[in-house]
């Protein structure tokens, strides 16, 4: 907490009310600051203070929208980690990164949605610094897990894909391993603020708290570089580089046994399982795929924001941070939504225990899935 510096912009004059604090400059304008309470002013950066009050309609908007996601997200992926731990033969290797990411979901809309609702009806932070840190803390947390969990589906794609037979079987000790270390990773990058390095406060409209990217000292100024270089910049090139070789390696490959087939005068080359098989494999790397590109299209407002507030602080308002926020929460809700649609054996298994949702599968998926791990485990051993 020693790190929290008090606001320097000094055109503003502070007068005491009961129960908050108001700001108003020289020529009787109200700011979008009015509302904050004594306690979190020190929190304030001097740009929010040229701001005039938000319309009380984008709190209720702002409002509504949270409620309507965080029910979607808490059902949806409270049906992921029940679908998955309770159905046999999903619960492989792979499949772990899936729960983690759901329940990296879960927890982010389960623990910030109810205080941005409260906050919202009030106008502004009425939780005090700390709850303050600590609600930044959780959104810094899942956020990063989530990509990390991300960044490691592609990775076991690529390896089935890519390498192949020639690729090392991924088993469960190694999966939990990496979902361990994924969330470790991810606490290092959250909690380093609460030791001096980087710092956490409100934004926009006053409700919600996150990095500081307006200080321009170079403590606050390296972490918020690094932790987005780490955190998005890196994972973001890993996965496009990875998806470039699975398209191109199933490409060349689709292309070969064509070509082979046709030399040799038949429709094709691979036996029913075979096909089945390579059909599965494409089909999960194309659910990965539209969950990483739904996860990047929701963060990347919310990193330019944080950009934009170093480089181009004048485009950053009240309102434009609002939706940066509400749109990276809204990811959340994805991923059970591209799981149910897309993933065939999730989708039977789905079916089978909650038949009231009418999301009918591949009665077979489930079992054939079951078989086809085992022996490809097998032939990679």
């Amino acid at each position: 907490m020693e790190s929290f510096g008090a606001p320097t912009f000094e055109a503003y004059s502070r007068s005491s009310g009961d129960s908050y604090t108001t700001y108003t400059n020289p020529y009787g304008n109200t700011t979008v600051v009015d509302t904050v309470r004594e306690e979190m002013l020190p929190l304030i950066d001097a740009h929010w203070y040229q701001f005039p009050p938000l319309n009380p309609m984008w709190y209720n908007l702002v409002c509504f929208f949270n409620v309507v996601t965080a029910t979607l997200s808490i059902t949806g992926n409270a049906t992921v980690v029940y679908i998955f731990s309770c159905t046999k033969s999903l619960r492989t290797p792979s499949n772990y990164y899936v729960i983690s990411l759901a329940v990296s979901d879960f927890t982010m809309m389960f623990c910030m949605c109810p205080p941005l609702v409260i906050n919202s009806y009030y106008q502004t932070w009425v939780w005090g610094p700390t709850n303050c840190w600590i609600y930044a803390a959780i959104g810094s947390l899942t956020g990063t897990v989530s990509i990390t969990c991300m960044c490691l589906i592609t990775s076991d794609r690529y390896n089935v894909i890519v390498r192949g037979i020639g690729g090392t079987p991924l088993t469960s000790g190694r999966a939990l391993i990496n979902v361990f270390l994924a969330w470790i990773m991810s606490a290092f990058w959250t909690f380093i603020p609460f030791f001096g390095w980087g710092r956490y406060v409100p934004e926009g409209n006053m409700c919600a708290c996150g990095t500081d990217y307006f200080s321009m000292d170079i403590n606050n100024l390296s972490y918020v570089h690094v932790y987005t270089l780490w955190c998005y910049v890196l994972p973001f090139i890993y996965i496009c580089a990875a998806y470039f070789y699975i398209v191109k390696c199933v490409h060349d490959h689709e292309k070969q046994m064509k070509e082979q087939a046709k030399k040799m005068g038949v429709k094709s080359l691979r036996s029913d399982k075979e096909a089945m098989k390579k059909s599965s494999d494409c089909k999960l790397a194309k659910v990965a795929l539209m969950t990483i590109s739904l996860w990047f299209m929701a963060w990347t407002p919310y990193t330019i924001i944080n950009m934009a507030g170093f480089w181009s602080p004048s485009i950053v308002t009240p309102l434009f941070s609002i939706w940066g926020s509400v749109f990276a929460k809204a990811n959340t809700i994805y991923n059970p939504i591209v799981y149910a649609i897309s993933h065939p054996k999730y989708k039977a298994a789905l079916h089978a225990k909650m038949p009231f949702l009418q999301c009918q599968g591949d009665s077979s998926a489930v079992e054939d899935d079951s078989k086809s791990t085992s022996t490809t485990a097998e032939e990679k051993a």
